[in-house]
């Protein structure tokens, strides 16, 4: 049998996958992302992070209102070969709302990740995965540490600056840097 190193991998690209979602391959409410050519299983969203997701995008929508758009647990086209589904995008404003077309690079002015059980993931796979194709701003939510990493200035091999903001400091995104947040109202769990 051939090891492991020596095996070939198909690697899929975005048509490949939609087309697998065309033919019922895949269905609208399999939780799946396309990530470097290959198609990852997603956990199921535990309350705690739709809570969070929901807070966020709570927060956000009258923050940009007729200027963004947030959009939450959306795909996004990153280039042929990745359409992961960040937790939250404020992307720049369409009059069609993206209906001709995924939202790409270009588009997103924000994009926040929450982390309950996929911090590394989050960390490890799609953060680099967003800095390669230069989105210019990256929040990670720690929903169990309430903590959060801002990740700015992409470059190929990751983000220059990581910021880790205190409770105390306010976060203004560097695309809409008239939107003031502090970081201790980002967490769903502090306003129960």
């Amino acid at each position: 049998m051939p090891s492991a190193q020596s095996l070939a991998y198909h690697h899929l690209t975005v048509n490949d996958f939609h087309r697998m979602g065309e033919v019922g391959i895949l269905h609208e409410d399999d939780r799946v992302e396309l990530i470097d050519g290959v198609i990852i299983d997603m956990a199921p969203i535990g309350s705690l992070h739709a809570s969070q997701v929901n807070h966020l995008t709570h927060r956000l929508v009258p923050a940009v209102s007729g200027r963004a758009i947030v959009a939450p647990q959306n795909p996004l086209h990153l280039g042929t070969s990745s359409e992961p589904q960040p937790d939250v995008m404020v992307l720049r404003y369409r009059a069609d709302f993206y209906a001709a077309a995924h939202p790409e690079p270009s588009d997103a002015l924000l994009l926040i990740e929450v982390a309950d059980t996929s911090l590394s993931y989050d960390r490890d796979v799609k953060i680099p995965l967003y800095a390669r194709h230069a989105i210019p701003e990256v929040w990670l939510i720690d929903v169990q540490n309430q903590r959060v990493e801002v990740f700015r200035q992409p470059h190929p091999n990751g983000y220059q600056a990581v910021l880790q903001p205190a409770n105390t400091e306010r976060l203004r995104p560097v695309l809409l840097p008239d939107i003031s947040v502090l970081v201790a109202d980002l967490w769903a769990s502090a306003h129960e």
